[in-house]
């Protein structure tokens, strides 16, 4: 599993602060998920923002520590709904909370009629091979989503829920692949056959592994 970590360092702020830096990035990570990087300038989020340019240029020196903090701030909005420890599902670390799993991925796509993709799967599938520092960060970002669903596949077979011979690093590499998979077929095709298909296909691996009661 990589090992890069997601840099979240920021400069202490007063509370004003604080939010009005919040406010910018979100406007741009907005921007970004509808226009994509190269089509979000500072004058976009500025504007969508309703900031001064000199205010954008106090908490982020250019676009590239922009997109960084959008690349953060898109990692924890990611694993809070997705991951492993959250009041939704509790722990993804039964069954049930698996296939819960499943169909918050599956109602959430629908709700946004099935575009955008992965928030940040769409910013690495931009910015791999045109910005080697941003890829990190997006990297680090699925390296913090597996380990919240290994942690789970974990636990399972930690109680003997699993078998010995499951391997939870390997399932919940699977399982993010299947779900990115789908996700990007959601957005092309508009539907979310293809999500529901893999996931389903995954979990059924899964669950092949439970040991009966």
């Amino acid at each position: 599993m990589p090992t890069e970590k997601a840099d979240t360092s920021a400069p202490r702020l007063t509370r004003k602060g604080q939010a009005t830096r919040d406010r910018i990035t979100s406007a741009a990570a907005a921007l970004m998920f509808e226009r994509g990087v190269a089509g979000t300038s500072l004058e976009d989020v500025q504007a969508a923002a309703e900031v001064s340019p000199s205010q954008i240029y106090h908490y982020f020196k250019d676009k590239r520590s922009l997109v960084k903090a959008v690349i953060s701030v898109q990692t924890a909005q990611v694993v809070g709904a997705f991951g492993a420890v959250q009041p939704r599902f509790g722990r993804l670390d039964s069954m049930e909370a698996l296939r819960a799993w499943r169909d918050f991925a599956v109602t959430l796509e629908r709700s946004l009629d099935y575009a955008g993709g992965c928030p940040i799967g769409t910013l690495g599938s931009q910015l791999a091979e045109t910005d080697p520092e941003a890829r990190k960060d997006v990297a680090a970002g699925f390296a913090l989503w597996e380990k919240s669903v290994v942690d789970g596949l974990q636990a399972m077979r930690d109680r003997g829920e699993l078998r010995s011979d499951a391997d939870p690093k390997r399932l919940g590499l699977a399982l993010l692949t299947a779900l990115q998979g789908g996700l990007l077929l959601t957005q092309i095709r508009r539907d979310t056959w293809a999500l529901e298909v893999t996931l389903d296909a995954m979990l059924d691996h899964v669950e092949s592994f439970v040991v009966p009661v």
